[in-house]
């Protein structure tokens, strides 16, 4: 822990350093974190308190849910406080476990979003055999792995950052401590780590990506073969959720963690990593009920019962 003996505490730039933006910025994420909480929570136990709902695509959903939470409390508490403080710092030890808690669930989401689509594959292309291929066995397995590849993804790299020296500079143009952007304050050589790094974004981003791709094109393949116009409505409407989440967080996690060094902005990295690690996890809870009937149905039983939703 020889850092610690160097620095105690990194200066965060925040999203904003002009005093007349603090409060405003402050407003508009408290509002946007309460919304992402309530969301996620709120699917959670409406899919956990309907039994219709107690099928692997929605055991997937609820864990993607738990990430999404995870995720954007990382962050935005620490935000939110050094936008009412003169002096933006985060301490060694906080900075360690935001980068250690972050690429966990930056990790573990790409999977999970991954196992999804590999789920919807399973379900359009093979119904009759998806009960034995998406079995209770295999789900809590496949999300076992899930979990556990992100944390060892994440101690990787977390302990390859304790070994950096940060002596040189103390000031981090971001509004929390994200893995790149670290890698760069250091005054060590970071050789390793970045090619660390751009293997786990291989594995972890390309690899999942892949499996999405490849996973929708065998949807589209086998949708294109249903001769039935309603039925190719209905195979689809089972994964245009899924499409859009997808879409939302890799076009623009991707282009945080795999762009030329050349073209690298900070602003433009700090508005980026604000729509997938807090705009993201706020709307795929909204996503996810708005176009799904069952989940809609689901949520409004679970508010008559909760009282909070009377039928006309």
């Amino acid at each position: 822990m020889k850092n610690q003996s160097i620095i105690t505490e990194f200066n965060l730039v925040g999203l904003s350093s002009r005093p007349e933006h603090q409060m405003l910025l402050f407003v508009i994420f408290t509002f946007i974190y309460m919304a992402a909480l309530a969301g996620n929570i709120l699917l959670i136990l409406t899919v956990t308190a309907n039994s219709s709902l107690h099928t692997p695509m929605y055991f997937l959903l609820i864990n993607l849910s738990l990430i999404n939470i995870l995720s954007i409390s990382v962050s935005v508490p620490k935000m939110l406080l050094n936008l009412l403080e003169q002096r933006k710092t985060i301490s060694f030890l906080g900075c360690i476990v935001q980068i250690c808690l972050f690429t966990w669930t930056l990790g573990s989401e790409t999977l999970v979003l991954a196992a999804m689509a590999f789920d919807r594959y399973a379900a359009i292309c093979h119904p009759l055999h998806y009960t034995l291929i998406m079995r209770k066995g295999v789900c809590v397995g496949l999300i076992a792995g899930v979990w556990i590849a992100g944390v060892a993804n994440s101690v990787v790299h977390t302990g390859l950052v304790l070994q950096l020296s940060f002596h040189c500079s103390t000031v981090i143009n971001h509004f929390f401590c994200e893995l790149p952007t670290v890698l760069r304050l250091s005054s060590s050589d970071t050789s390793l780590q970045e090619t660390l790094t751009s293997l786990s974004d291989t594995i972890f981003g390309m690899g999942s990506c892949a499996i999405i791709l490849i996973s929708y094109y065998l949807i589209l393949r086998t949708i294109l073969k249903i001769h039935s116009p309603e039925g190719k409505k209905k195979a689809f409407s089972t994964c245009s959720s899924h499409l859009i989440v997808v879409s939302l967080y890799y076009s623009t996690a991707i282009s945080t963690y795999i762009h030329p060094s050349s073209s690298y902005s900070t602003d433009r990295d700090k508005v980026i990593t604000v729509l997938y690690s807090v705009i993201t996890p706020a709307l795929n809870p909204i996503i996810y009920s708005l176009r799904n009937k069952e989940v809609r149905e689901a949520l409004r039983k679970l508010m008559r019962r909760l009282g909070l939703f009377q039928r006309q």
